[in-house]
């Protein structure tokens, strides 16, 4: 299972990384690292959540992924000097610690690094291939409740209740289906009291397990 770069490099390394630069808060909607930019560093999300988002040839939008607390973000753009392949947006307030490229290349020899680096990298590859496999052969109530299930492992918030700060727009860009089919999607989940429309935009989910059961039943 994809596990956050605080899971995979401990605790201890973690705190120190961070101290390597203040913590910052970026507002939602703001873009942390956008596509296309120099690795001139890596953020550090201490809390928060991101959209990982890819934008075509033609302007089009794809969400490939949200990452949340304790995850390293724009690392490989680093590592390899290459430009960045995808752009990070706060999905919600986030506290950051933006980490200049040499600073944190001299962590990763200083600590040998590069090897659980080159690990998390694998997974997340691996994570993606799976989301793909999904998008391809699942109907949209299935990778909806899917999606909604990772975006909760990535909030910031628990508790019984939890708000997704995505637009029916933008969840409909994650799973690879029409704002349409999505709006019906929801609209059982809805009408059963599992999720809630959320005022300032996004949904409040309070029964993720049932949604996923019925999502699955109507296949």
């Amino acid at each position: 299972m994809y596990q956050p770069h605080v899971s995979v490099i401990g605790d201890d390394l973690w705190s120190q990384l961070c101290q390597l630069a203040p913590a910052r808060v970026r507002p939602a909607r703001s873009v942390l690292l956008r596509q296309g930019d120099p690795g001139t560093h890596v953020i550090l999300l201490v809390s928060g959540s991101t959209l990982i988002t890819l934008t075509g040839s033609h302007g089009e939008r794809t969400l490939l992924a949200v990452r949340g607390a304790g995850e390293l973000l724009g690392e490989l753009a680093v590592l390899d000097n290459q430009p960045r392949t995808a752009s990070v947006i706060a999905a919600e307030d986030c506290r950051v610690h933006i980490i200049p490229a040499p600073d944190f290349l001299a962590f990763v020899d200083r600590h040998d690094l590069q090897a659980a680096l080159l690990r998390h990298a694998i997974a997340r590859v691996r994570e993606a291939e799976t989301v793909r496999l999904e998008m391809a052969t699942s109907a949209v109530p299935v990778r909806l409740a899917s999606a909604l299930g990772r975006l909760l492992q990535a909030a910031s918030a628990g508790g019984a209740e939890c708000l997704v700060r995505l637009t029916q727009l933008e969840l409909s860009q994650l799973i690879g289906a029409s704002r349409n089919a999505v709006g019906t999607a929801l609209k059982p989940w809805r009408e059963q009291g599992w999720l809630a429309t959320e005022a300032a935009g996004g949904l409040i989910i309070r029964d993720i397990t049932s949604i996923q059961s019925h999502a699955h039943a109507q296949t």
